[in-house]
Order: structure tokens, then C-alpha cells, then sequence
């Protein structure tokens, strides 16, 4: 069985800068690490390939820092790494980045199964495996939560909805996207950290994949972000040496909101 899990770099810290003009994110220069909800669809992606037999292979589209991403889901296992990269790529949403990852899988000559965490943690908007399964009409499956039986025509999961689980039979080839309940990720050692460090990482362009320039970066985008800014937080405090006064003043106040 072919399989394709596609992962996300996300930066490393809870500060990061925006670009005023593209009002997208400042990734050059940002530590970046694998995207936390990933981790379970590539441990997903090693489990399968262990029962059924034939290869993962990670893909990504992102700046050529990705790489390091790259290398450390190369030490859990993976037997290929695809890095799609290039300058007309910047600025892309949910849709021009699901399209560029189809037009990849597609150039890769596509799979029996993709892969997907079911969000980013730096976007959250849980777009691109769907927008994924229609670039490539797929049947898809999001918020998997088990894998009941897979063979190499089909797959029956149980999903996530809001008041409880559903229990789908999918046919294969397909799309989905997993939840964190659905396994634990394994943790590499030493001598998969080396193979990591060491494995190459193939390079794919725009013109690689087949990229229509009009369907990606800011020109493919259809969302635009008009404004982005951090939130501040005002708080106003009042400090009473005497603890008589204070609990009068905390008494007053409640009853001023009228939450007495």
C-alpha cells in the first residue's frame, strides 16, 4: 500500500511576527517543529504500512527550513520525504496549499492513503485535508478517531461529530484526517535520529508538480486577511492594606454589577 501523510511545519514559540504587507506569517528565522496533530496521522501512516506492507512517504509544502521537520519524521519511520518549496508558494491559504499538495501527490503518482492531522495549531481551521479530498475527488473522512479494519480496497473508522461517533466504510483510495485519540505516537532512537539527520530530502518546485502560477501563493488565495494585531489585556487592580476595607470594596463592587 502506498501512503502519503501530510504534515505541517508550525513555529516553535507562542510569539510570532506577522508581515504587515502580506498580513501573513514571518516564518524565516522561526524554529519550527513538527505540527503536534500530525504526529498521530504519521504514526497512523507507520501502523498501516506495518499490516498491510509498502511505504510512507511525508509530504510538505513550505520554506526550505521545513527540512528539519522533514528529517525528524524521517527518524519515526518514514521511508521517503517530499519537501514542495518555492517563492511562488508564499502568502498561500488553506486552498492554494491544499491545491499544491494535490497537484504533489499527484506528480508522486498518488496513493491508496493520505494522511492528515486534523489541524494546524498556528491556522486551526482544519481546511486542508477536506479541501485535499476535493482537489483530488477522493471520498474523505475527517476527525478518524479509530481504524476498525483497513484492507487494500477499503477502510472502516469511527469519527468524531459533536454528539458522539459515526462509523464509516470508506473506499480506498481516500482521504483522511485524524484526531488525537486515535493512537500514540512512538518516540525515534538514536539510530533513527541518525538516518533523520542524514536522509534526503527530495525538492519539489512548482513547475516539478505541474502548479497552475494562478492557483498558488496570494494570487491563488481566495481569503485575505485584512487586519491581524495581538489582543492587549487591561487590567485595573486595587490593592487595600486593611482587610476589613477590602472585603467591603470586593462587596461593593459585586453588588455595583449586580452579581449579588
Amino acid at each position: 500500500m502506498k501512503i502519503i501523510v501530510c504534515v505541517k511545519q508550525v513555529p516553535d514559540t507562542t510569539r510570532v511576527e506577522i508581515d504587515p504587507q502580506t498580513k501573513t506569517l514571518v516564518r524565516e528565522g522561526v524554529e519550527s517543529v513538527l505540527n503536534p496533530l500530525d504526529a498521530f496521522a504519521v504514526e497512523e501512516a507507520l501502523r498501516v504500512r506495518d499490516l498491510l506492507g509498502g511505504t510512507v512517504t511525508a509530504l510538505t509544502l513550505g520554506p526550505p527550513q521545513a527540512e528539519r521537520m522533514l528529517r525528524e519524521v524521517m527518524a519515526l519511520g518514514v521511508d521517503e520525504a517530499v519537501l514542495v518549496s518555492g517563492r511562488e508558494f508564499a502568502g498561500s491559504d488553506t486552498w492554494a496549499t491544499s491545491y499544491a499538495l494535490a497537484r504533489a501527490i499527484e506528480a508522486l503518482g498518488g496513493a491508496d492513503l493520505i494522511l492528515c492531522g486534523k489541524q494546524a495549531v498556528d491556522g486551526d481551521t482544519a481546511h486542508v485535508g477536506p479541501e485535499l479530498a476535493v482537489h483530488l475527488r477522493l471520498p474523505q473522512a475527517t476527525y478518524v478517531r479509530r481504524l476498525r479494519e483497513i484492507t487494500a480496497q477499503h477502510a472502516v473508522v469511527e469519527c468524531l461529530t459533536d454528539d458522539g461517533h459515526e462509523v464509516l466504510r470508506v473506499p480506498l483510495p481516500a482521504v483522511m484526517t485524524v484526531v488525537k485519540d486515535l493512537n500514540e505516537p512512538r518516540l525515534p532512537n538514536l539510530e533513527d535520529l541518525c538516518r533523520g539527520r542524514f536522509a534526503d530530502i527530495r525538492v519539489l518546485g512548482s513547475a516539478d508538480i505541474g502548479a497552475d502560477p494562478r492557483e498558488i501563493g496570494l494570487e491563488g488565495s481566495p481569503t485575505r486577511v485584512v487586519e491581524i494585531f495581538a489582543p492587549t489585556t487591561e487590567r485595573a487592580g486595587r490593592i487595600h492594606e486593611d482587610v476589613d476595607a477590602g472585603i467591603a470594596s470586593v462587596v461593593e463592587f459585586l453588588d455595583e454589577e449586580g452579581l449579588l
